[in-house]
């Protein structure tokens, strides 16, 4: 194809467009779940979309997925088992595999359709991860493999598309469904929820996150970052049994690091560690106004 004029428009909220000049449309589909896009962008390279929303792309998914993984990784003193619930791109699992000692790696996506898209037109995102040993691959709803299984884990990574009305994942960010992370997890157990939006305008969900996950855990810190392809501030929350994950010494990091023989990271630092979670005032005073979300009352993004 040679799409000269053609335009992807992402209907952000009902003020705010966004819109890409698309170089080549490698995959467009549905699934049982959702519509898939895989697109290759002037801009950010092949990106990913869902249900017309950008979930990832080529110009800075690691900066995403690093973001996302590696503080709740180095925050665990020895994580041995690693589950991620969602993350169907497989760059999540990639980013867990770097940890040598992980010994168990489960990856539950409800999507095999959007797994199976991202093999096949994304696998540099992966980089093998599917391939490893280490790795168990689960195509199934994650509430249900959360309920259901009797396993263990040190490290949960929460990879989940916002909680829409007609999606997957709006009974995946409650206080029922954390209360059941909180039982499969280790006395050390670390989690962490990419919790969308950090603009002063749409950061609620970061707050109602935070504010659930602590009804439950003993220390939750919120952090953010900016992903380029977003166009905005990203938030995820980290929560753990045992010690405050944003106040972790430096060179307790840099010993990890080296121990673990993390290698081919592009976005995180260990002296950056501390200063992801300075956050910007508007957000740190709105993080105690969230509400506590629950299968009764759950959260609902709305433009």
């Amino acid at each position: 194809m040679n799409p000269e004029g053609l335009w992807f428009r992402e209907i952000f909220t009902d003020n705010l467009i966004f819109g890409y000049r698309v170089r080549e449309v490698l995959y467009s589909g549905y699934s049982k779940f959702q519509k898939i896009d895989i697109l290759d962008l002037y801009a950010y390279g092949k990106t990913l979309f869902l249900d017309n929303k950008i979930q990832s792309a080529q110009l800075d998914e690691h900066i995403y997925h690093e973001a996302l993984v590696q503080p709740a990784m180095f925050a665990h003193p020895a994580p041995e088992s690693a589950l991620i619930i969602g993350g169907g791109e497989g760059a999540t699992l990639r980013e867990v595999l770097k940890h040598n000692t992980i010994k168990r790696a489960t990856m539950v996506d409800i999507d095999g359709e959007l797994v199976k898209a991202s093999r096949k037109y994304l696998p540099e995102w992966s980089d093998g991860a599917y391939e490893d040993s280490r790795t168990e691959l689960i195509i199934d709803d994650a509430r249900k493999y959360i309920f259901e299984t009797d396993q263990k884990f040190d490290v949960v990574i929460s990879d989940l598309t916002e909680p829409l009305e007609e999606g997957p994942s709006k009974y995946l960010f409650t206080l029922e469904f954390y209360k059941r992370i909180h039982e499969i997890l280790t006395d050390e157990g670390v989690l962490v929820v990419q919790s969308g939006s950090a603009v002063q305008t749409y950061n609620d969900l970061a707050a109602s996150i935070h504010k659930t996950l602590a009804q439950l855990f003993n220390f939750v810190r919120v952090y953010v970052v900016y992903i380029e392809s977003f166009q905005m501030l990203w938030a995820f929350t980290v929560a753990s049994k045992s010690q405050d994950p944003g106040n972790i010494r430096e060179e307790i990091l840099e010993e990890r690091l080296k121990y673990r023989g993390v290698e081919n990271l592009k976005f995180y630092l260990p002296r950056y560690h501390r200063g992801l979670f300075h956050l910007p005032r508007y957000l740190d005073e709105k993080i105690p106004e969230g509400r506590i979300l629950t299968d009764e009352n759950p959260y609902i993004w709305t433009a």
